[in-house]
């Protein structure tokens, strides 16, 4: 694998702990500025509305540069919108810095993704996409916990001045080991566009919403589900959330070592299992020993299905795939916004901490049926291509006796 995945996964750290760590941090954020726990959630929520609209937004704007160039400004982008939620005096401006942050996350892993795929063999594009998120995933074992430590410990502004630093790590990291890849030439705004005419793209990113979205919906309120129902000590969510990304890694790695080999399984057998574990969440969360082993089980299967989504977007979206990339990675984080969303509804309904659960386990449930209609509707295609590609030659020997 070439050094510049590196840079690219040390930018994915920085990114990756700023998305994850507000939700250990959550009560302390809501006890300082004065809000409830829902509310407070809405900075999860905001946070991935403003991947969904920067994705796209970004990527457009970055058409004109180089993919290195645009990196490096996301980046920049990215430090600024941290400071700002560092230094925010009142809720709204947190919320404002959350979301400036936000802007260039989307077009980070969409761009981030298709440089990591130019810069190996076909055979082992998926691959790479999972070295690059790897600095996700090891950023919810390492950023995220060291985050939520330093949070709870000396205040939550302090972490996000540091998380501010990553970016300026990150930032560095890219200027000094990403190539510079030249444009390529002939791709203009209305071929990444029709891109979305792709049935088979509007399902992956549809299966990418619900699916990671299940994540979510369990995820974004673990600090409050795991001191009320399941026991913990507010202190024990920082090991919680290492277990949680110990899983993701270890999710990542298959899926980036099986989305080569058997894309369209794996993503049965992760969103399958994902909607049972899910679901059985809601009993476990009670026990602390069987809920932190469900927790990791949820990092583990959700991150599973990172690597073939992506890779089945560029896959369908061939010859441009920068803009459908970045609106995936923009689909992941509407699916966190959609369940962070719901699952505070269900609790201020009074459903209890532990009501997400059930919002998530439905969520993959649906983007497991969207994975078998997908695969139903390819199978439809490819011997409707077979049927005419076999009535061809019987029709010119029809028309050579004529």
């Amino acid at each position: 694998m070439p050094l510049a995945l590196l840079a690219l996964a040390i930018g994915a750290f920085g990114i990756g702990t700023t998305e994850f760590v507000i939700m250990g941090l959550l009560p302390q954020v809501a006890g300082d500025f004065g809000v409830s726990i829902p509310t407070a959630g809405l900075l999860v929520t905001g946070y991935a509305l403003g991947v969904v609209a920067g994705a796209p937004l970004m990527t457009v704007l970055g058409t004109k540069v180089s993919r290195k160039r645009m990196l490096m400004l996301l980046m920049a982008l990215f430090v600024a919108g941290n400071l700002l939620s560092a230094l925010a005096p009142a809720f709204a401006v947190m919320l404002i810095g959350r979301v400036v942050a936000s802007l260039a996350h989307g077009a980070f892993f969409g761009i981030g993704s298709v440089v990591a795929a130019e810069l190996v063999a076909p055979d082992k594009k998926a691959g790479a996409i999972a070295m690059m998120f790897t600095g996700l995933t090891v950023a919810n074992v390492v950023g995220v916990p060291l985050g939520t430590f330093v949070g709870q410990s000396v205040g939550w502004r302090v972490t996000f001045g540091i998380v501010a630093a990553l970016g300026v790590v990150g930032l560095a990291g890219i200027a000094r080991l990403v190539p510079d890849l030249p444009r390529p030439e002939g791709v203009r705004l209305r071929h990444e566009l029709a891109a979305f005419k792709n049935t088979q793209v509007l399902l992956a990113m549809a299966m990418t919403v619900l699916g990671f979205g299940g994540v979510f919906a369990a995820i974004t309120y673990i600090a409050p589900m795991m001191t009320h129902a399941a026991g913990f000590a507010e202190g024990s969510v920082t090991w919680l959330l290492v277990l949680f990304g110990l899983g993701m890694v270890g999710g990542n790695l298959v899926g980036g070592r099986f989305a080569d080999r058997a894309l369209m399984p794996l993503l049965y057998v992760s969103l399958g299992a994902l909607a049972v574990v899910l679901a059985l969440f809601t009993l476990t969360a009670h026990n602390k020993v069987l809920a932190a082993v469900t927790i990791a089980l949820i990092g583990a299967l959700g991150f599973a299905t990172v690597p073939p989504l992506q890779k089945r977007v560029l896959d369908q979206a061939h010859g441009a795939p920068t803009l459908a990339s970045a609106v995936n990675i923009g689909a992941f984080n509407l699916g966190n916004a959609l369940s962070a969303w719901l699952g505070g509804m269900v609790i201020a309904a009074g459903f209890g901490y532990t009501s997400p659960n059930w919002v998530g386990a439905a969520l993959a449930a649906a983007a497991l049926l969207l994975a078998f209609l997908s695969a139903a509707l390819e199978r439809r295609d490819r011997t409707a291509g077979t049927v005419v590609a076999g009535a061809a030659p019987g029709r010119e020997q029809a028309l050579a006796h004529r």
